[in-house]
C-alpha cells in the first residue's frame, strides 16, 4: 500500500512538471505570435531576486493529515511570505515562475543533496495547492481557523494510537513491584516490632506499659554487657592513671542527678540493645524478617493448598457436630486459636496454651472472663489495688473506666 502511494505520488509530481513546463512553452509559443495574454497573465511581474538554492525556510503550517503540504507553508515552500504580501497576494504567473526555478534546482536528477527527492515532492505539492483555486482557498480559509480544519477532516488530527506494549513485559514488571511491596511490608512489620522492643527494654516498660517477659531479659542481658564494658573501661582508665603520675591530686568527677544518670544508663543501653534485637530473626506471629517464602509469588502458589486444607478442616468439623461427637485436641486448638487471635497464640508458651485450652475459651463467656484477666494483669499494682477496691464495692467495669 505504502508502495503504490509512492509510486502514484511520483506520477503526479512528474505530470505537474509537465504540465508547468507545456505552459511555459505555451506562453513563450504565444509571445513569438503576438497572441494576448490571459487576464492573470497580464500582470507585470516585478523582477524576482529570489535564489533557490539558498531557501530553506519552509514556515509552518496546522495540517496533520497531509491535506496540503503538511507541517510546513505551502507559501513559504514557494518562497513567499504570507504575512507580508497581504491583499496583494502572488500571481498564478509568479507561483510558476518561482515553482520553475525551485524545481530545476532541486530535481532528483540534477541535484547531489541528500533530501533533493524529498524537497521536489514537497515543491511539486505546493505549486498544485496554489495553482487550484479552490484548494488555494480553503488553504487560506484554514490557515488561522484550526476548528475549521478539525470539523472537515476528523477526530482523528488530535491523537493516534501509542504502540502496543507488549503485554508479557506488563506482567514481568507488575510482579516484580508486587513482590517488592510484599518484602517492604513484612520487613517493615518486623521493624515495628524491634523498635518496639528496644524501646521497652531500655525504658524499662512495665506490663501496664507494653513491656513484656522477652523485654525485661532482654535489658537484663543488655546490663550485664554493659557492666563488663564499664568495668574493662575502668580498668584501662586506672592504668592509664597510674601512668600518669602528677602532683595535682584526684580530678575530683562532676556530680550527676539521679534523672541524668538515668538517661545516661538509657543511651549507654540503647546500642546494646538494638544490637541483641536485631540478632532475633522471628518474634512469633508471622513478625519475623522477610525471606523469600514472603514473596506474592510464593504465597500464590501456596494459596491454593491452604485455601483446601482449611475447606477440609471445616468440613470435618460440621460432619462430627452433626454426629455430635466431643472435641478433640486438635478441633480444641483451633478453636482456642481463633478465639484468642493468631498473635497472642503463637507468642504463648506451651504451658500457656495448655492454660488457655483447659478454659474453654471458644465459649464466650469464658472468653470475656479471660480478656479482662490479661487486662488486670497490665495494671500497675496501684491499679490493681484500687480495682479491686471497686469491685468489692460492686461498682462494674464500665464506671470504673
Amino acid at each position: 500500500m505504502v508502495r503504490s502511494r509512492s509510486v502514484v505520488q511520483t506520477i503526479v509530481v512528474f505530470l505537474v512538471v509537465a504540465s508547468a513546463w507545456a505552459q511555459e512553452g505555451t506562453e513563450e509559443q504565444a509571445t513569438k505570435e503576438g497572441a494576448s495574454p490571459s487576464a492573470d497573465e497580464s500582470i507585470p511581474v516585478k523582477e524576482d531576486s529570489f535564489n533557490p538554492k539558498d531557501h530553506t525556510d519552509w514556515g509552518s503550517y496546522y495540517d496533520p493529515q497531509n491535506i496540503f503540504c503538511g507541517k510546513y507553508d505551502c507559501y513559504s515552500i514557494l518562497g513567499f511570505d504570507y504575512e507580508e504580501f497581504g491583499s496583494n497576494r502572488p500571481s498564478t504567473k509568479e507561483i510558476t515562475k518561482r515553482y520553475r526555478s525551485l524545481s530545476r534546482a532541486w530535481h532528483p536528477d540534477k541535484s547531489k543533496h541528500k533530501d533533493a527527492k524529498e524537497r521536489f515532492v514537497k515543491i511539486a505539492r505546493a505549486y498544485e495547492v496554489l495553482t487550484d483555486n479552490q484548494q488555494r482557498t480553503e488553504y487560506d480559509f484554514m490557515r488561522y481557523n484550526q476548528e475549521a480544519y478539525f470539523q472537515k477532516y476528523g477526530a482523528s488530527v488530535l491523537w493516534h494510537y501509542a504502540p502496543q506494549s507488549d503485554a508479557s513485559i506488563i506482567v514481568i514488571v507488575l510482579l516484580m513491584a508486587i513482590n517488592w511491596f510484599t518484602w517492604v511490608a513484612q520487613k517493615t512489620r518486623w521493624q515495628n516490632v524491634a523498635d518496639r522492643l528496644v524501646k521497652a527494654a531500655v525504658e524499662d516498660w512495665s506490663p501496664s506499659m507494653g513491656g513484656s517477659e522477652e523485654s525485661k531479659l532482654l535489658r537484663e542481658e543488655a546490663l550485664e554487657i554493659l557492666k563488663e564494658r564499664e568495668a574493662a573501661s575502668d580498668t584501662r582508665e586506672a592504668i592509664t592513671n597510674t601512668d600518669k603520675k602528677s602532683g595535682k591530686g584526684k580530678v575530683k568527677k562532676a556530680k550527676v542527678t539521679g534523672k541524668e544518670k538515668k538517661k545516661q544508663e538509657q543511651e549507654a543501653l540503647r546500642p546494646i540493645v538494638t544490637e541483641l534485637v536485631n540478632k532475633i530473626d522471628d518474634f512469633g506471629a508471622g513478625f519475623h524478617k522477610p525471606t523469600w517464602a514472603d514473596l506474592f509469588f510464593v504465597k500464590l502458589a501456596k494459596f491454593p493448598y491452604h485455601f483446601a486444607t482449611g475447606v477440609v478442616w471445616q468440613t470435618k468439623y460440621a460432619i462430627r457436630r452433626l454426629q455430635k461427637k466431643e472435641l478433640n485436641d486438635e478441633e480444641r486448638s483451633v478453636l482456642t486459636e481463633r478465639a484468642v487471635g493468631n498473635v497472642t497464640w503463637d507468642l504463648a508458651s506451651e504451658e500457656e496454651r495448655e492454660a488457655m485450652i483447659k478454659r474453654e475459651l471458644w465459649i464466650m463467656d469464658n472468653l470475656v472472663e479471660w480478656k479482662d484477666e490479661q487486662e488486670f494483669k497490665k495494671l500497675s499494682k496501684a491499679e490493681q489495688k484500687y480495682y479491686n477496691k471497686m469491685k468489692k464495692r460492686g461498682v462494674s467495669k464500665d464506671h470504673m473506666e
